[in-house]
């Protein structure tokens, strides 16, 4: 057990006081013809636009734009993470992947039959619940738990670490998200994180690439939470902890220490403890009839992806062979 999981668990009040305050907003027990439950632990983790806790003028300061897409917004990015007995493996699933969005009843009661369309936009129409629906229904695995956060927790939350560090292999500039930085490691500070985690126009893979960075930097988060400088602090610890859980929402089983698990399991990915890779890709600029160009999966190998993470197999699939047919960007 690492030191920061001690930590939370040493204390009694700490952890009663963390449970209470978990917003609980999904029910995985009440989503329809569910997997049957996998071998190991998979969360579903997704990095949501919200921006209810964002001022308009938060809204133009972050470059996040309006809240207007759908009763739910959109999600920026989706993964799973598998914790299990052959290491643990995040696997992204591209927002702009086409699937099948099994059928479901709106905010307004009506019910809408299943059609394919992008993965984001169940999101969008149903929230957590649906998104977490259509990815057991597309990939047969059970998810166990799902973890999502705002723009304005994750701007929080890394202002409340003291910020990330992280290092750049060269400089970045993107208008549409404000991001501009020199290569090289410095810190960033909240505004400058969310920057650079929704960057995607100088990048050759565009959504695919600013996957890879979001994954590098929820590492990074994981990492900065476990430092001295974090743990030993006791006003840094719990401005993290109260900025973390108090702007996540997650699934209504899901617990600190299941969170705590889930933090754990990234860090110990970017430190080569695991597997990370996306889902293997057939076509990533698919010209559908309804959605515009999307993100085709090749199912034969991502069949084998998806059956080794629910039965918690090793994994046989990395990322050149899943990417090795990825074209255009």
């Amino acid at each position: 057990m690492t030191l920061a999981l001690a930590v939370l668990a040493a204390s009694v009040g700490t952890y009663a006081w963390a449970d209470e305050k978990l917003d609980r907003t999904v029910n995985l027990g009440a989503l329809p013809d569910q997997p049957p439950p996998g071998k190991g632990t998979t969360y579903l983790i997704a990095g949501s636009d919200d921006r209810q806790n964002l001022t308009p003028q938060q809204q133009k300061e972050l470059h996040t734009g309006s809240d207007d897409e759908g009763p739910y917004g959109n999600s920026d990015s989706m993964m799973l993470l598998h914790i299990g007995s052959d290491g643990d493996t995040l696997v992204s699933l591209p927002r702009d992947s086409y699937v099948t969005i099994p059928a479901f009843s709106g905010a307004d009661g009506v019910r809408h039959p299943a059609t394919t369309n992008k993965l984001n936009a169940a999101f969008s129409l149903g929230g957590g619940q649906l998104l977490a629906e259509t990815v057991e229904y597309n990939t047969g695995i059970h998810v166990d738990h799902y973890a999502e956060i705002g723009f304005g927790g994750f701007v929080g939350l890394v202002n409340a670490l003291g910020g990330v560090a992280l290092c750049l292999d060269r400089p970045i500039v993107d208008q549409a998200s404000g991001a501009d930085f020199k290569a090289g490691c410095q810190k960033l500070d909240g505004r400058q994180s969310l920057e650079l985690v929704r960057e995607r126009h100088q990048e050759a893979g565009q959504d695919l690439s600013r996957m890879a960075n979001q994954q590098k930097f929820l590492a990074a988060i994981a990492h900065q939470a476990e430092t001295p400088s974090t743990l030993l602090n006791p006003t840094r610890l719990y401005s993290a902890l109260d900025a973390g859980i108090g702007t996540l929402s997650v699934d209504k089983n899901t617990t600190p220490y299941d969170l705590a698990r889930m933090f754990l399991g990234l860090r110990g990915i970017s430190s080569g403890g695991g597997h990370e890779l996306t889902v293997p890709i057939a076509d990533a600029n698919y010209s559908t009839p309804n959605a515009g160009d999307a993100v085709l999966w090749d199912m034969t190998r991502a069949k084998v992806l998806f059956r080794e993470l629910q039965n918690d197999q090793p994994i046989t699939i990395g990322n050149n062979d899943a990417n090795s047919d990825l074209s255009g960007g």
